[in-house]
């Protein structure tokens, strides 16, 4: 029987017991193991630093990783694919201790993107394609991003990208000739009107059908399978966040849900096509070839219109369902993907190892595409019920339960990191601020209806308009990103800062809190004016909902008739812009100002064992700032709002 790639292998009768004693107190104390040195940097942690007795550092102390044997550790040789290494995981129902297998799982799958080589056997199978289509008929495209193909599930559910027999990453040709037929199905039907079924049966000459009848049923193409050219497969950890969730018709939890995956980065693939051995018809050929150029380009795999799979052809102009697009800044605490793992350190307090991880910042389209659909959520909640608002937020930005595409795709083109963020410790206090550039892109999506394509593109461009004033992206928000070096705390920037550019004058900003709050106003009626044309519902902004109860310690995120809106102008305070800096005074951040170790989480929000967002949102726009207040009728935040002088008021309108 041919054994499972993915199962741990057996072990014999003479090897010993493959279970890892749990492990109370710090390892000194424990005979010596052999380890599994850190992946990455060697950073320090918790109470014990790397290279200490018991920090991290590869040493005989270190930890051995739950998930692996004590002789079995992972050497595999270097031309082995990520496979090789999910070999080591083991279920969780015989894990020693399950606190650990998180860190565990990012440790395994760091250590298989930075060590499985593929070049050699991919240089083989680019050379095979060539040989069997012919160098003409043959062509490369390129993913500006990320992609995903396949939906394999590995050991302790994580996702794979479709790999071969061999473990080489890979597009089926299955996957590109259902592409190429599903953009010739649909061209047909929006030239001539047709049904799928009835466009299905005209393709089956190209394309082949099981009801087709002698020759066209088999087709006249061959699609070979899709490699990446060698050194460039961009084996990459991913990282998928559920962070808010719907129960039923209520208003959706704020739970953060990190799960580590696989995708491909950036990575060019040879395409192949030939024609049968009974066809010489070049015409069908280069049909089939233009097909599968469009559809690719359309994007394929999963998360289509969350950024991720794009293919293009060099030379390929700019797609035809594009309606917006905007180069931006982000500067302060940045987007993050996954954490990178950098080495395990115990934890005398809580006696267990912790793993300490690494934050890798990068331009993600999903973190633009989810701070649209929160702001869609929240304004939409304060005209619609909560039932609406949810069928209509899958039905723009997708969902899982009912499956929904979506109507709108968001993509980053020449997404980079310009700065990184600086170091959190005292060495970093004279580094640069963070800083990420891009151009967001907006498309629509095939299942996007043609006849509400122009209110859609209306909704999304006020959207759009709002979320790059009313805060930032990525960690941190919720505040305008300021320096903290006058204190002399780590890190040294906090927030996060949205900058758009754009020459049309739609993005043109005026100089007085008073101006800026009949422009912001105008922008709201313009979103509420699209999304009842889309919905056709009545929504009457001047008389907004009540969502939920609001007291102390409770709130709704939604725009609604106890939130405020406001513009306010004032000096800095500490380098900090005059709204944060009232926000931050003593007298809001504490209950009772005698007891300063009773932080109001009700204002500022908390971290921790209890992770509750703060219902206050600051943009800072240099000549004034936006305050949105959620649950704004009870203290703290009415008070907040009153310490504020004269704001001018943009919700509820006046």
């Amino acid at each position: 029987m041919t054994p499972n790639p993915l199962e741990r292998p057996k072990k014999t009768q003479s090897q010993p017991s493959t279970t890892p004693p749990v492990r109370q107190t710090p390892p000194g104390n424990t005979p010596n193991r052999r380890v599994i040195p850190p992946v990455g940097g060697n950073r320090g942690g918790g109470n014990h630093g790397g290279g200490g007795n018991h920090g991290g550092g590869g040493n005989q102390n270190s930890p051995p990783s739950p998930w692996l044997y004590d002789d079995l550790e992972p050497q595999p040789d270097r031309t082995a694919s990520f496979v090789e290494y999910l070999r080591w995981m083991r279920s969780l129902d015989s894990m020693p201790d399950s606190k650990q297998q998180n860190g565990t799982k990012v440790q395994i799958l760091q250590m298989a993107e930075e060590k499985a080589q593929y070049q050699q056997r991919l240089q083989q199978l680019c050379d095979r394609t060539q040989a069997i289509a012919g160098k003409n008929n043959t062509f490369q495209v390129k993913c500006p991003w990320r992609i995903r193909v396949g939906g394999h599930r590995g050991p302790e559910s994580i996702l794979l990208p479709a790999f071969d027999a061999l473990g080489m990453p890979y597009i089926p040709s299955a996957t590109l000739r259902g592409v190429a037929r599903t953009q010739a199905i649909r061209e047909l039907m929006a030239a001539e009107g047709l049904r799928w079924q009835e466009a299905s049966t005209r393709i089956a000459p190209w394309f082949g059908s099981l009801d087709a009848k002698g020759s066209d049923r088999y087709g006249k193409v061959v699609f070979l399978d899709a490699y990446p050219l060698p050194n460039k497969v961009g084996l990459k950890v991913d990282m998928a966040n559920n962070i808010w969730k719907w129960d039923g018709d209520a208003l959706p939890n704020y739970s953060p849900n990190p799960n580590p995956f696989f995708s491909l980065e950036e990575p060019t693939f040879l395409i192949g096509l030939r024609l049968v051995s009974n066809c010489s018809d070049a015409k069908i050929l280069d049909q089939v070839k233009a097909w599968l150029v469009t559809g690719l380009q359309a994007g394929i795999g999963s998360q289509v219109n969350s950024g991720y799979g794009e293919l293009i052809r060099a030379g390929a102009g700019k797609p035809k369902d594009e309606f917006f697009r905007m180069e931006f800044t982000l500067q302060g605490q940045l987007i993050h993907g996954r954490q990178k793992f950098t080495q395990w350190n115990w934890n005398d307090n809580r006696h267990e190892w912790q793993m300490r991880g690494q934050p890798d910042a990068e331009v993600r389209p999903i973190a633009f595409k989810s701070m649209l659909r929160y702001w869609f959520r929240s304004f939409a909640l304060g005209v619609l019920p909560p039932g609406e608002v949810q069928r209509w937020e899958a039905q723009l930005f997708g969902g899982i339960n009912p499956k929904q595409w979506g109507w709108v795709r968001v993509e980053i083109l020449e997404g980079k990191v310009n700065k990184k963020e600086p170091r959190s410790n005292w060495q970093g206090k004279e580094d640069d601020c963070g800083e990420e550039v891009g151009t967001l892109v907006l498309r629509y999506s095939p299942e996007a209806p043609e006849n509400l394509q122009q209110e859609i593109g209306s909704l999304f461009k006020t959207l759009t308009w709002m979320m790059f004033h009313l805060g930032g992206i990525g960690q941190g928000a919720r505040r305008p990103c300021y320096s903290r070096r006058s204190r002399e705390r780590a890190p040294w920037y906090r927030g996060s800062t949205l900058c758009g550019k754009n020459t049309d004058s739609f993005w043109n900003l005026p100089d007085t809190p008073p101006e800026f709050k009949q422009l912001f106003q105008k922008r709201l009626q313009e979103f509420y004016k699209a999304l009842a044309q889309i919905t056709q519902q009545n929504i009457n902004p001047q008389s907004p909902l009540a969502v939920g109860q609001v007291r102390r310690d409770l709130w709704s995120e939604a725009v609604d008739r106890n939130c405020r809106i406001v513009v306010v102008y004032g000096d800095e305070n500490f380098g900090k812009p005059y709204a944060l800096a009232v926000l931050h005074d003593d007298k809001f951040k504490y209950k009772d100002r005698q007891e300063k170790l009773n932080y109001d989480g009700n204002l500022c929000g908390k971290v921790g064992r209890e992770v509750k967002p703060s219902p206050i949102w600051v943009a800072d726009l240099n000549k004034y700032q936006v305050v949105t207040v959620f649950g704004a009728t009870e203290n703290p935040r009415r008070q907040y709002l009153n310490s504020l002088g004269k704001p001018a008021q943009v919700w509820p309108m006046q």
